[in-house]
């Protein structure tokens, strides 16, 4: 089957699910063989469709195509037997047995003789094998896990598990687009066609009568075509040729007579049919933010602002007096005020210095905030760049000054071309700069406008990153990420100030006015340089030129005329124009959020309007409770005025941005938390684990033994999952055997790093603790190999999850052995770091192992083929820092342990990871090993090890003075923090502290911790509470803002 001829099955699958036709999309799903929906089959299996399920399996893999197709056939029929079985349906069990799973027993006489002897149990679970075997419901769950492993393992699923993007109603715009071609070929083409069919061809029948005047094309570039293709080829891009005449019609709704739905965004033409308006007014008006619902003062002519684009009611402003400024505008406070100060004067310029002594005024040109959040840029009228950070509270970190441009600097924007975040700056000189945020280097200077350069906007197209840059004459360049000059120079519409912006959906858009006042709002063809849609309603500004915004819910917005205009972005015709209860300037600035729900408006008398849609009001409203006290924070400029800010609302909540406003637990009221009975002499607890079942904990101790608790199932824990209501039972074989232990290394236990590893189904372990490493049945508590004698010795392990007998061994000589279990060899050797390996983990979605290691290394390799294929050097702390953590009055603390040791856990998305180290944690994503996110300890007590819950939403650390920090996974914000009064006995020595900490698989809000002095305790929240404490304004913003699953987007580079 061709590529495209697959891409058209994928389509009519879409089209199928989106009209609700599921059972046509699965039988061709099954024919075609393109796409299995893991969902649809889990559903089958689940409910005990057993035919069904392998009859749609069969779609895509035979019993015999390989052994992993043979063991997802045989893993069915023996969950179909077991079940017949435990329902005592003997004849339907002895059916399944020689009809379904005779077909296996050629070469596996055993097994097969094992379960036809299973006929002769009265209950299956006398059988020591099955003595685990619960409900159906809970087998059916384990079963499907197994087959999911094997699935996604199996190379005949390869590329069929994931079903490509394909924008919402694809199929229908493909034929609208068909027709509007048709309707382009007709000699006398009507200007509201009847189509009724598909069947055939459109043709309008001739109309001698009727004559249709079509709008000409907007305008096009001056500069020529040959440009734009040399500037497409140097990009990479390969445009189709366009003849910037075509005229063709809109989209027609005619699919509506057979597919009633119709999307706005089907609308490709440039040319305005005046005879038909497809865009309901209404229902766009009703997202329109135009209800004024509160009024914030500054102290002078708001410039500029933005929006935090993860905390959805945090403005950022600047102001013509050089203020910048953080409301909270659920509550109208504002949070932290600064005026405009050169952090290191003797570091500047002679120029600057001149500049500020001949006057010394100066204004906020731009404010940016940066894609996650966490920096700001401010730049002035004067040279200047300044980037602060900002996390919450009333204090903003001052992260890099630069003397960026003779004379102002009129624009800046943030990229990250490269994985490094970069900003971008332009000014008076001419000139645009771009400069790395952590060295506060300068990386590239682009020269050759002949007048200052008023704004900049980067873009990544076709992976290929580029800047647009617009001179105040209207000039537009466009550059690369290199120094041989602009790739293209044209006009912008009115040879003015111009600001470009690329919509959420890739669509390239302008707004700028001439020198004699006219205004002008376009949709640019950024393949070919012309407009495809000039947008009218904008009236003259002689004064200024006008600010425009866009919002991910296709609304255009500018400032004009004492009004915020609005514009459908598929329709030229305006919209909608608002006054916001007067008091507007000739030309408002204005910012949406994130969402588009709030909108800001400067306004008259050094106002701020703040304009909500409904679903504004309800963002607002349910921030009411937690809105941020700025009751004590007033404007610099308006204390130099006599003026005070106005608050529009009362602030009533309790939580403040500044002050530490996590939860501290001090008390064992205050939490649930359980100790872990055991009748063995036990040292510290060196590793923790639960199983994936979640139905117990697996610790390995200093003196290499394993404890394993499992939970019983009774009335307090009908699931049998681990809680803190049940005491679990400290397992032991009933065949008698001891606990597991391992072989110890004839060196001193507390220099060598024992490390274990649970096989997905949890029947197996590996394990060592500076000896052999030992291969144990958990099940029996069996050993059943011992490998690799020491030296060197072993120092963490993991399973790679796509095979259970391939293990990675990190060893003490920085190398990495693959050993296969089933051929017990070692099939590769890798090596990369220079000092021991200390921890490991797979991404099966990147299948690639990350690996961490004392030399503050990581190595990303290929899990295919073992190359490395990304690596990165940690920076750790150092300096009076990480000397308060690393001196440490009890001796004994962390001496196992070098300086950078290092540990990794993978993030539920197996994109990101966390990394934990003692002085910080961090999390990283797998591809480019960016730092999405860092937190460092400003305690001088280390961190003794950190986990990531089940969802990834939250992390868990603990620290070697006893206490456990619970942070929000998202923004890396402490949340809540666990004093170890709240769940040690009171008679404790105070050098008990937790070494290791365990999330559990199922519960996000359960975790377990393995202290120095042997013993395990499993926490929980309150039930009155249900989860673990969280800053309230920080959390409902970001519940409002982001989806179910954490998404990171922007860097925070070391």
């Amino acid at each position: 089957m061709s590529n495209l001829s697959e891409d058209l099955v994928f389509l009519v699958l879409k089209y199928l699910d989106e009209e609700g036709y599921k059972e046509a999309a699965h039988m061709l799903e099954r024919e075609s063989g393109l796409y299995f929906d893991m969902n649809y089959f889990e559903e089958l299996m689940l409910s005990g469709k057993w035919d069904e399920a392998e009859k749609y399996l069969s779609g895509f893999t035979k019993l015999n195509d390989n052994k992993y197709s043979t063991k997802i056939y045989f893993e069915i029929r023996k969950q179909h037997y077991f079940e017949a079985l435990d329902k005592k349906c003997r004849a339907e069990a002895l059916d399944v047995l020689t009809n379904d799973l005779q077909v296996f027993a050629k070469g596996n006489e055993e097994l097969f003789k094992e379960m036809t002897q299973l006929m002769t149990f009265e209950n299956i679970r006398e059988h020591e094998s099955l003595s685990m075997y619960r409900d159906t419901k809970s087998a059916r769950k384990v079963m499907m896990k197994e087959i999911k492993r094997v699935i996604e393992a199996n190379p005949i699923f390869r590329g069929r598990l994931e079903f490509p993007i394909v924008k919402g109603e694809r199929l229908r715009r493909l034929i609208n687009q068909s027709l509007n071609w048709q309707h382009m070929q007709c000699e006398d083409p009507h200007q509201n066609p009847a189509i009724d069919t598909l069947f055939v061809d459109h043709v309008c029948d001739p109309q001698p009568s009727q004559t249709i005047s079509y709008q000409s094309p907007a305008c096009s570039v001056k500069s020529s075509l040959s440009t734009v293709a040399q500037y497409a080829s140097r990009i990479g891009g390969s445009f189709p040729a366009k003849n910037p005449a075509t005229k063709v019609i809109e989209d027609s709704d005619v699919l509506s007579k057979r597919m009633p739905i119709v999307t706005v965004d089907e609308v490709t033409s440039t040319i305005t049919d005046h005879g038909q308006n497809h865009i309901s007014e209404l229902a766009i008006s009703k997202d329109l933010p135009s209800t004024v619902i509160r009024t914030l003062n500054e102290g002078s002519s708001p410039v500029s602002m933005d929006f935090h684009p993860v905390w959805l009611t945090v403005l950022l402003v600047g102001t013509s007096a050089g203020e910048i400024g953080l409301w909270d505008v659920s509550c109208g406070g504002k949070m932290v005020a600064r005026n405009f100060n050169v952090w290191d004067l003797g570091a500047c310029s002679m120029a600057l210095k001149v500049a500020l002594e001949k006057d010394s005024h100066v204004s906020v040109n731009r404010v940016l905030w940066s894609p996650d959040g966490f920096l700001f840029g401010v730049a002035y009228s004067k040279h200047v760049v300044q980037l602060y950070s900002y996390i919450g509270g009333d204090e903003l970190d001052q992260i890099l000054e630069i003397d960026a441009h003779l004379g102002g600097v009129n624009d800046l924007a943030f990229s990250s071309p490269e994985g490094e975040l970069l900003v971008i700056t332009c000014g008076d000189d001419r000139t645009i700069k771009v400069w790395d945020v952590v060295s506060g280097n300068r990386c590239f200077t682009f020269e050759g406008h002949d007048a200052p350069v008023y704004s900049v906007c980067p873009h990544i197209k076709d992976n290929i990153p580029f800047i647009f840059s617009v001179s105040t004459v209207g000039r537009i360049k466009v550059w690369l990420y290199d120094n041989l000059g602009d790739r293209i120079d044209y006009d912008a519409p009115g040879l003015g100030c111009t600001k470009m912006a690329y919509s959420a959906d890739e669509r390239l858009f302008s707004c700028g006015t001439s020198k004699g006042g006219e205004s002008y709002l376009v949709e640019w063809d950024d393949t070919v340089g012309c407009f495809k849609r000039v947008y009218k309603g904008l009236g003259p500004n002689p004064l200024s030129a006008v600010q425009f915004d866009i919002t991910r819910n296709q609304l255009l917005a500018a400032g004009d005329d004492h009004m915020v205009k609005f514009w459908h972005m598929d329709n030229t015709q305006l919209l909608k124009a608002i006054d916001a209860d007067g008091g507007l300037p000739a030309n408002p600035h204005i910012r949406f959020n994130s969402d588009g729900t709030l909108l800001a408006v400067s306004s008259s008398g050094n106002q701020i309007k703040i304009l909500a849609n409904a679903n504004g009001l309800d963002l607002l409203q349910g921030c009411g409770n937690d809105s941020i006290d700025a009751s004590g924070v007033e404007s610099e400029t308006s204390r130099k005025n006599g003026n005070v800010a106005e608050v529009n609302s009362k602030t009533t909540g309790e939580a403040t941005y500044g002050e530490k406003a996590w939860e501290t637990i001090e008390r064992p009221s205050q939490c649930q938390s359980l100790q872990l009975c055991a009748d063995v002499k036990r040292t510290k607890i060196s590793k923790l684990i639960y199983t994936n079942a979640g139905d117990a904990i697996l610790a390995l101790t200093s003196n290499a033994i394993h404890l394993l608790w499992k939970w019983p199932q009774n009335d307090l824990s009908s699931s049998g999952k681990a809680t803190t209501k049940v005491q679990p039972l400290l397992w032991r074989p009933t065949s008698g055997l001891q606990l597991m232990s391992n072989d110890l290394s004839s060196t001193n236990p507390e220099e060598t790093m024992p490390c274990f590893a649970l096989s997905k189904n949890d029947s197996y372990l590996m394990s060592a603790s500076g000896g052999m490493i030992s291969l144990f049945n958990v099940i029996s508590f069996k050993t059943m190999r011992k490998v690799m004698a020491p030296p060197p010795a072993a120092t963490c392990l993991a399973f790679d999850p796509r095979d259970n007998n391939v293990v990675a061994i990190g060893m003490d000589d920085s190398t990495i052995m693959i050993y296969n279990a089933r051929l017990d060899k070692v099939t590769n050797a890798l090596a990369g770091h220079t000092k021991r390996v200390t921890s490991l983990a797979f991404s099966t979605s990147m299948k690639s192992l990350v690996s961490s290691g004392a030399d503050a290394q990581i190595f990303v390799w290929n899990a295919d083929e073992w190359k490395i294929q990304k690596s990165k050097a940690l920076q750790i702390p150092d300096g009076s820092k990480l000397r308060a953590l690393l001196q440490i009055p009890d001796g004994n603390k962390l001496r196992a342990l070098s300086d950078s040791d290092t540990h990794v856990q993978f993030h539920e998305d197996q994109l990101h990871f966390l990394i934990v180290h003692k002085t910080h944690l961090a999390i990283y994503e797998v591809k480019e090993l960016g730092c999405v996110n860092k937190w460092v300890s400003d305690s001088s007590e280390p961190i003794s090890h950190a986990t990531f819950s089940c969802d990834s939403q939250t992390v868990y650390a603990s620290f070697v003075d006893g206490t456990i920090g619970i942070f929000d996974a998202s923004v890396l914000v402490l949340c809540c923090r666990i004093k170890p009064s709240a769940y040690l006995p009171a008679d404790i020595s105070y050098t008990v502290y937790p070494l290791v900490i365990a999330g559990h698989p199922q519960k996000p809000t359960q975790f377990a911790v393995g202290l120095s002095n042997g013993e395990v305790h499993v926490l929980e929240p309150l039930e009155s509470e249900g989860e673990w404490g969280i800053l309230p304004t920080v959390k409902r913003n970001l519940e409002s803002s982001a989806p179910a699953k954490t998404t990171f987007q922007g860097f925070l580079y070391e």
